[in-house]
């Protein structure tokens, strides 16, 4: 694999510097040195580059376009790729590339809004071994930990953990025990997050100003989804395509949180936000009668608060009016576009 931060023998060093930084594994002799770094190249080698193009009348175009570009992780069984979901949402293709430059076709398997994971099957073998999931509740503040990147461009770099907390993204998305490391890799999308036993532990979703928190001083840093959110809900995607939990209502709105203050910067076109005249600027005041001053308190209300398609109430200030908007929400799973055939 060409790599943008290493060549291929250094690369392999990269892996004995990690876990020559272990004091309790530099004690146990050169035999754990040893298995640890094979464990360690076995979890590189699990990272295939990603590509992938969405049907044409994507509705996630307008915002990722067409063609997507990122990395996957061999996890198994039968040599399945776990990456994150947006660059599958709405694919009608896709291929991976592996270490040997090999273009292999796949197929999508499965697409979580819950978690943001997606899970695509290749359609010729890989003849690339699973690596072994970990868990990112177990990590450490300040543990060394190391990212890699597949496809042409992909490489390898360490990267320590400054934070663990519940992240809410602005495109109605919220997900709890988020691992936020530094420093920042431009190519997160899917990476593979790995500990030094070479046990994945998260996948790359984000490129993020605040990776130490609100209580932390400003650190450029990626954010990745915590491996543990796959294993309750891996036998669902396989054999649905997605969990209950995606089975959530959907708005269609972007929102920031500001200073216990929540207000939409975008609404989506033909969404029940835009039907109901949402604008960008509202402040969200309440919703279903509950009290807003949170991005997780939104959304987790909205999920929570009944079948996915029903009526849902926002109290609102537009201009420093106060108003009650009423929308008809929807299934997101049913808004979002296949192949035919899928």
């Amino acid at each position: 694999m060409p790599t943008a931060l290493t060549s291929l023998p250094l690369r392999l060093l990269s892996c004995l510097a990690l876990v020559a930084s272990a004091p309790a594994l530099a004690a146990e002799g050169p035999s754990a040195i040893e298995a640890q770094s094979r464990a360690l190249q076995r979890a590189s080698a699990s990272v295939v580059g990603l590509r992938a193009q969405a049907v044409e009348d994507a509705r996630s175009a307008s915002t990722l376009g067409r063609e997507r570009q990122g990395s996957g992780v061999v996890i198994g069984p039968g040599e399945l790729v776990l990456t994150i979901g947006y660059l599958v949402l709405e694919a009608e293709q896709v291929q991976l590339v592996t270490d040997d430059e090999r273009e292999v076709p796949a197929r999508l398997v499965g697409y979580d809004v819950a978690t943001g994971f997606g899970l695509v099957q290749p359609l010729v073998p890989l003849r690339i071994e699973p690596v072994p999931l970990g868990s990112g509740s177990t990590l450490a503040r300040g543990e060394t930990l190391m990212v890699v990147s597949g496809g042409e461009e992909g490489a390898i770099s360490a990267a320590q953990l400054v934070s663990r907390r519940n992240f809410s993204g602005y495109w109605e998305y919220h997900v709890d025990g988020a691992l936020f490391t530094a420093p920042a890799r431009p190519d997160h999308s899917g990476a593979g997050l790995f500990n030094s036993r070479g046990e994945l532990v998260g996948i790359g979703s984000l490129l993020v100003r605040d990776a130490a928190g609100a209580a932390g001083p400003p650190q450029t840093g990626n954010m990745f989804v915590p491996i543990e959110l796959l294993t309750p809900i891996l036998a669902e995607l396989r054999s649905r395509g997605t969990s209950r939990l995606s089975q959530r209502a959907w708005m269609g709105i972007n929102c920031v949180e500001a200073e216990g203050t929540v207000r939409v910067v975008r609404v989506n076109s033909d969404s029940p936000a835009d039907v109901a005249g949402l604008e960008p600027g509202d402040r969200i005041v309440r919703i279903d009668g509950v009290e807003v001053k949170a991005l997780e308190v939104l959304w987790k209300t909205l999920w929570a608060g009944g079948a996915p398609e029903r009526e849902v109430t926002l109290d609102i200030v537009r201009q420093g009016r106060p108003q009650t908007v009423k929308l008809q929400s929807v299934d997101r799973m049913k808004t979002l576009k296949s192949a035919q055939g899928i």
